[in-house]
Parts: C-alpha cells; structure tokens; sequence
C-alpha cells in the first residue's frame, strides 16, 4: 500500500465538496484503502512536455548557448514538477472518497454512473452543471459521475476522470462499511 503525499490540512472551508458535517479530526486515517489510481499523464503528454522545455533555448541561443541550454534544464525541471505536483490521486476506503485535496464521507454519496467516449464528452459540456466539482485530465477519456447527496454542501455532483471507471463505480455504489 502506498502512502498518501501530505498535501497539508484539509479544511472543510479550503476542500471542494466538504462540508463541515463531513470533517472530523483526524477522521478516516485508519480505513484501508479499496482502490487508489492515479491520475498520471500520458506518455504522449510527457513527450509534449519534453518538447516545450526546448522553446527557451530557440529564444536564447542566439545570445548565449550557455544560457539558452540552461535556460530548457530550467523549464524542463519546472515543467517536471508542475506535472508531478498537479497529478491528482483518487483513494477510497471503507468510509471515504478524497479525490485530489476533496475529500467526503461516502454516506453523503448518492448515484454513482461511468462513462466513456461520446458520453463522457457530453458529461464534460453540454451536461455539465454549474456547480460540480471537477478532477478531469484532457489525457483520460472516461469520467464518472458521483451525486453528492450532503444537504450542507451546495456541490450536486463530483465529475472524475478515471482509467477504471466501472471499477470506480462498482465500489462507489456499493454500502460504505
């Protein structure tokens, strides 16, 4: 089992989706995880991100190619970073669902659907609500729709991205122990 990444206090007023019924001190840290994916990029967004550190060095090697070398390092570790950094994890235990900083208690879960291709697009534009929390990556086609049923938070729905939708959802739907 791997360990969560501290991302510091998670309150309810600085969580998407969290109400204050829903924070506890130092709740759910004992639940065992059910299922963990990570959002990671693609290879493709990789090499992307690979290509873009070069940029700084067609604008600074003219100069100096000392500079214009350094210059893609930089940007290359920058980007490296904000990739790391920004790539989100879903984790759910017996009690819990935390996507990326989110997290909710899975009795405030209501329906729970998957979906792929078209219909995934479609969830992601024209169906969309206004008020859903979003955790999507542009390089993961599927999505699954999660009914935050909490009276005190304003959020009807958390739209995640998902490698392993129906897996996601099978376990979503399934009463939290």
């Amino acid at each position: 089992m791997q360990h969560l990444d501290d991302q510091g206090p998670n309150l309810p007023e600085d969580v998407p989706g969290r109400s204050a019924a829903t924070h506890q001190e130092g709740d759910n840290s004992d639940d065992s995880v059910l299922y963990k994916e990570r959002l990671s990029p693609t290879i493709g967004v990789w090499a992307l991100t690979v290509a873009l550190s070069f940029v700084p060095s067609v604008i600074f090697v003219p100069i100096d190619i000392f500079i214009g070398i350094m210059a893609s390092i930089i940007t290359l570790m920058v980007l490296v970073f904000a990739m790391i950094a920004s790539t989100p994890t879903i984790l759910v235990t017996a009690t819990s669902l935390r996507v990326g900083r989110a997290q909710i208690d899975r009795i405030y879960i209501g329906r729970v659907e998957s979906f792929r291709k078209e219909e995934a697009t479609a969830q992601r534009g024209p169906n969309l609500h206004g008020l859903t929390h979003l955790c999507i990556r542009g390089w993961i086609d599927a999505v699954v729709k999660i009914e935050i049923t909490d009276d005190e938070d304003r959020t009807p729905h958390w739209l995640v991205s998902s490698r392993h939708p129906d897996e996601l959802a099978e376990l979503l739907c399934a009463k939290p122990g």
